[in-house]
């Protein structure tokens, strides 16, 4: 099959022969799913969300597993809705299906694969003396939220809950177990588990037998290698659905069992995949609730960099990730003040009080927000703004307080206010990507992924300007990591040959040449290069921002939570 007569296959035909890719996306506000062509990931045929909010339960970030299974019932629904939308069809089966979600955490199961601990969000920031210790006693960064760091603390803590510990899971690795039956994970998420040899894109063999001489008497098991998923990479095949499976996604019992799944990833390896930077010089921005920078490495990084994680593409090509726990989830609730007082005002005009208004919708509100921030000054004339909702490692931060904080002369307009808030955003990131500067890294490519790129020409242009260098933003911008693990379960089916896809003749070839040569060849970037004025105005904006943390320390002394942050 050409690409013209790939190209040119009605997505109802695709839909209803499953020659379809199907991926669904935990994250932090919405879980997300996206059905693609299988074979061409390139076209979206439907997609469906659920919007969903972390809860502060016993001084812990977490959300329920019950939240989950509805959570994921719902995206489902909303995406075989959608399908019949467009295309007169309701999807019933797929080639291909593959889970992603945020990656580190805590998920803890017993042999019947029961959870037995509530679930520890990547946010929790509780293991500082787990992560000390490892950290020391690997000789590499193991930060706060990783997986063997919250397992460590547990052990430290001895958590009644160990002797039936027999599984240990990230939320990706969860729901695929779900769905196939099997404890498997992608190496990408496996490594914000424990760290892996790029030799062998597994779990490093060296550290896993130091580990054990510490905490293998307090576990209920030789190793601690047992406890972990085993490790796949992309391409690989990763289980298929079962009824059981099929009944966990869709209770109506229309969809049928028997789809093969991708080795399930976190959700930063998908937005590597959805901005196509999975080779070396290359990297690309995730913001979210958190806020991220992977940047592929072409040479090992010498020494120990607490600013830094040491992680996997889902290839299992080493990635440095610049992790903020803090991402646009304060620049959220700024935007939904403002959207109220639209309302308010909106309402006022209704009863006679005030001029004739209408009320503006949440992308309207970003928009004016966003476009007033190109008005003010270059450094935010003197207004800080911190999004710190929770701890920052990076920072030096074990809680946050969100603050808005200008001297006297400080210049308080509109446009100030919304740039702060936006450089805000890329603060700690910026702080971050300084070390890997200083160490040499070179990159050919930098992409941005994540809503709040959607309003053209803002927040990409103030991130060129944090990391002084040029920011693609592609036009799956919106759709993120759902796409992404969407395409990695379309290349699963390609290097397998067990998707509904058309046959070919050739391998997809190693995943970047996938990417290059199948999903982005059609694809257009914009590209924005940093503007001196906005470099030299964020390098001032950072140099007070990094002077002001102090601030920031005082405000978690002064306004103690009611009990201990998570």
């Amino acid at each position: 099959m050409t690409d013209d007569e790939t190209a040119a296959v009605p997505g109802d035909a695709a839909i209803a022969s499953g020659r379809t890719a199907l991926g669904i996306e935990l994250g932090s506000t919405r879980i997300k799913a996206c059905l693609v062509d299988a074979d061409d990931p390139s076209l979206v045929l439907a997609v469906g969300s659920h919007a969903w909010e972390n809860e502060f339960v016993d001084r812990t970030w977490t959300y329920s597993l019950d939240a989950v299974r509805t959570g994921l019932q719902a995206a489902y629904a909303d995406l075989v809705s959608d399908a019949e939308r467009r295309h007169g069809v309701r999807p019933t089966t797929y080639g291909t299906i593959g889970v992603s979600a945020m990656m580190h955490g805590y998920l803890a199961l017993d042999a019947d694969g029961t959870a037995i601990a509530p679930f520890r969000t990547w946010r929790n920031t509780s293991t500082g003396r787990a992560a000390a210790e490892l950290t020391e006693l690997f000789g590499e960064n193991i930060p706060l939220r990783w997986s063997i760091a919250h397992l460590h603390q547990a052990v430290l803590d001895g958590e009644p809950h160990l002797p039936r510990l027999d599984a240990l899971s990230t939320l990706a690795g969860y729901v695929h177990r779900q769905l196939t039956g099997r404890h498997v994970l992608g190496v990408g998420d496996a490594s914000g588990m424990f760290p892996i040899d790029p030799a062998t894109k597994s779990y490093d063999s060296d550290l896993v037998a130091r580990y054990d001489t510490v905490a293998a008497a307090r576990l209920p098991v030789g190793s601690v290698a047992e406890l972990l998923p085993e490790v796949l990479v992309a391409g690989e095949r990763a289980g298929e659905l079962t009824a059981e499976g099929a009944s966990f996604l869709d209770p109506t019992g229309a969809l049928q069992p028997g789809a093969v799944f991708a080795p399930p990833e976190g959700d930063a390896g998908t937005g590597m995949v959805a901005t196509g930077s999975v080779a070396p010089r290359t990297g690309n921005v995730s913001a979210g609730t958190s806020i991220f920078a992977m940047v592929v490495l072409e040479n090992p990084i010498a020494g120990l960099h607490r600013e830094l994680d040491l992680v996997a593409t889902p290839a299992g090509d080493q990635v440095a990730m610049v992790h903020c726990n803090n991402g646009a989830s304060e620049l959220a609730a700024w935007a939904s003040l403002f959207a109220r007082f639209s309302a308010a005002a909106a309402g006022a005009a209704a009863a006679g009080t005030a001029a004739a208004g209408t009320a503006l919708d949440a992308d309207a509100v970003y928009d004016i927000l966003f476009r007033e921030a190109l008005d003010g000054d270059s450094d935010a004339g003197g207004v800080l703004a911190y999004n710190t909702l929770a701890g920052e490692p990076i920072a030096g931060l074990a809680e946050g307080r969100p603050l808005v904080v200008r001297t006297p002369d400080g210049r308080l307009t509109l446009g100030n206010f919304m740039r702060a808030q936006l450089y805000g955003v890329f603060g700690t990131l910026a702080l971050g990507m300084r070390v890997l500067a200083e160490e040499g890294v070179a990159l050919d490519r930098m992409f941005a992924h994540g809503g709040m790129f959607r309003t053209e020409g803002v927040a990409q242009r103030f991130l060129a300007a944090a990391l002084d260098a040029p920011v693609s933003v592609s036009e799956t911008a919106s759709e993120g990591g759902a796409w992404g693990i969407a395409v990695l379960a379309a290349y699963t089916g390609a290097a397998t040959g067990t998707t509904g896809a058309e046959p070919t003749a050739s391998s997809p070839g190693d995943l970047d040449t996938y990417l290059r040569t199948r999903v982005f060849r059609t694809f257009t970037f914009d590209t924005v290069r940093p503007h001196p004025d906005d470099v030299a105005g964020f390098a001032a904006y950072l140099d007070r921002f990094h002077a002001g943390l102090a601030i920031e320390r005082a405000a978690v002394g002064a306004l103690p939570l009611e009990g201990p942050a998570a």
